[in-house]
């Protein structure tokens, strides 16, 4: 416990927004101020993310999947890395609008991305003109930044990983509309009454991110692994080598 109250202060995970910015429903997770910024009660932080890791890990060993959103500057980056190492589909450059409530549609463009892919990899694209190529590939960019991290979410995801509900309040709304539960990272002007497992802290500042982030995808890792091990057992013994007729 000691070590994990130590990195959350070294990453500067206590340090909120400035006092004049707080949402008054923080107020249990704020431990006082200074030089007019909140500081947050880092025993909260602890409590919100040992909870998220259990929550998170139990997802994971139940074969679900778990969406991690993070669009604003700090969080891209982290976000795409750490959804990644834990086998997840993630949302790092802007949620596109039904991507939840309209799933099926997201799903299609799908297609038209990997039939882009294909015709890259291919010499199909050499026989277009120069401006169909540009626009092609120009189409392609696009379709890659925003919808890459969705690309082997099959089904709906049974909980969202979200930075900044503020920042991602469009995913917000249509994980709570479909009933899909909520784990963020929220900070002194949230609304914590949003989210299913809040953990107060800075979701600002990149190492703060950074280590909540990895913290919340070695619990989905742990959880996949327990799957892994469940079925190794359950897994039918290899039939003996028949008696040699020699």
């Amino acid at each position: 416990m000691a070590n994990i109250v130590q990195d959350l202060i070294e990453a500067g995970v206590h340090f909120g927004h400035r006092v004049s910015r707080w949402n008054p429903k923080m107020s249990p997770y704020i431990y006082g101020r200074k030089n007019a910024v909140h500081i947050i009660d880092i025993r909260e932080t602890v409590r919100g993310l040992l909870r998220a890791k259990k929550y998170l890990a139990q997802v994971a060993s139940g074969g679900s999947l778990i969406l991690f959103v993070g669009t604003k500057r700090q969080a891209g980056s982290i976000i795409e890395r750490e959804a990644s190492r834990c086998n997840m589909p993630f949302v790092s450059e802007r949620w596109l609008g039904g991507a939840l409530t309209n799933f099926r549609t997201i799903r299609s463009r799908m297609s038209r991305l990997e039939e882009l892919e294909r015709i890259r990899e291919s010499d199909e694209l050499s026989q277009y003109s120069k401006k169909m190529q540009s626009s092609l590939n120009r189409e392609y960019r696009k379709m890659y930044r925003n919808l890459n991290g969705l690309r082997h979410m099959n089904r709906m995801p049974e909980c969202l990983v979200i930075v900044d509900p503020n920042k991602e309040k469009n995913a917000l709304r249509e994980a709570k509309g479909l009933g899909i539960s909520t784990v963020a990272l929220i900070d002194t002007d949230c609304d914590p009454d949003l989210v299913d497992l809040p953990i107060p802290g800075n979701d600002d500042g990149i190492r703060s991110i950074d280590l909540i982030m990895q913290n919340l995808a070695d619990a989905v890792i742990a959880g996949s692994k327990s799957i892994e091990a469940v079925k190794g057992k359950d897994a039918p013994a290899a039939p003996a080598a028949e008696p040699s007729k020699e």
